[in-house]
């Protein structure tokens, strides 16, 4: 039998602005409500960002984060994952300070720099709701996500170390599955590995079969066995690269940090419904969702009891 796989949802990200739907939770509450509903629907880790809850704009606060994850830890049993990305424009103190405040079971961790490419977005909206979203949008332009060799290590030390906190390893190129293999050399993090292919998102590998193959291949050829691999496919993408890495043995991952929409020209109402979704593609091709029990054993995680929230 196949192993359950692993669901993974990304409750509200940073990319996405309000004037794209009116369903993106921004408030704390939003955020709360959102991810126990994608844990009922059967997703065994939550992947968390935070809003300013006045205007929606991506905020760094630690003590935004703390409105919601107390309550998503007494609402259920799912891993909470973090991002040490942030957003565009953060420093590396700023990603940090919620993670180091929290000290969850997982964090996000970009295995390297890139050209995230938010700009074509602005283009889309006819109104915005808010003043910041369209110049957040367009500094895309000239702007670069940066995660040297010196970042992603000092994050290892920090969150790996200092809290033992493990990874979900964002990978949006070949070049950066290279990155992780030079750090697992050095001995600077132990398998078992979570690699999440980030694919479509523009500046990045693109959402398409053949690249998802030569993927899963490269990670072989460096990892042997000694990983697990999910699927963020952006926008579109999202359920048909979910369910193609599903059938090649991996896990997936959906959420309205990856896509605002359930069908075409439909915009997702919640984060459930894309889990829901995702859940029942999994039934009919006979597999079943893992647990959150069963995602901490195959990832290796320190449970629930030793986070700081």
């Amino acid at each position: 039998m196949p192993k359950p796989v692993i669901i993974s949802c990304a409750i509200t990200g940073s990319i996405h602005t309000p004037s794209m739907s009116p369903h993106l939770p921004i408030t704390p509450a939003q955020i709360a409500e959102e991810a126990i509903a994608a844990a009922q629907a059967g997703a065994a880790i939550l992947h968390l960002h935070a809003r300013d809850p006045q205007n929606g704009r991506p905020t760094a606060d630690p003590a935004v984060y703390q409105q919601f994850l107390p309550q998503i830890k007494a609402g259920c049993d799912a891993i909470v994952n973090i991002t040490t990305g942030g957003a565009p424009g953060m420093s590396m103190d700023q990603r940090l300070a919620a993670p180091t405040m929290a000290s969850p079971e997982m964090t996000s961790l970009n295995m390297g720099s890139f050209s995230m490419a938010l700009f074509p977005a602005a283009s889309r909206i006819k109104e915005f709701k808010f003043d910041w979203e369209k110049p957040f949008l367009e500094a895309s332009r000239d702007g670069i996500f940066k995660n040297t060799y010196a970042d992603i290590g000092e994050i290892l030390e920090r969150l790996g170390k200092g809290h033992g906190c493990r990874f979900e390893f964002e990978c949006y190129d070949v070049s950066h599955l290279c990155n992780l293999a030079w750090f697992v050399e050095q001995k600077l993090y132990e398998p078992p590995l979570f690699i999440q292919f980030c694919m479509g998102i523009p500046g990045g590998i693109a959402a398409e079969l053949d690249h998802l193959l030569h993927l899963i291949r490269t990670a072989q050829k460096l990892f042997g066995d000694n990983f697990e691999w999910s699927v963020l496919g952006a926008g579109r993408h999202q359920m048909p690269m979910a369910t193609q890495n599903i059938l090649l043995g991996g896990n997936a991952r959906v959420g309205l940090e990856d896509s605002l929409y359930l069908d075409r020209g439909r915009l997702a109402v919640s984060n459930a419904e894309q889990v829901s979704r995702i859940t029942s593609i999994l039934q009919l091709l006979g597999y079943d969702a893992a647990t959150p029990a069963q995602a901490r054993q195959r990832l290796a995680l320190k449970g629930a009891a030793e986070t700081k929230f």
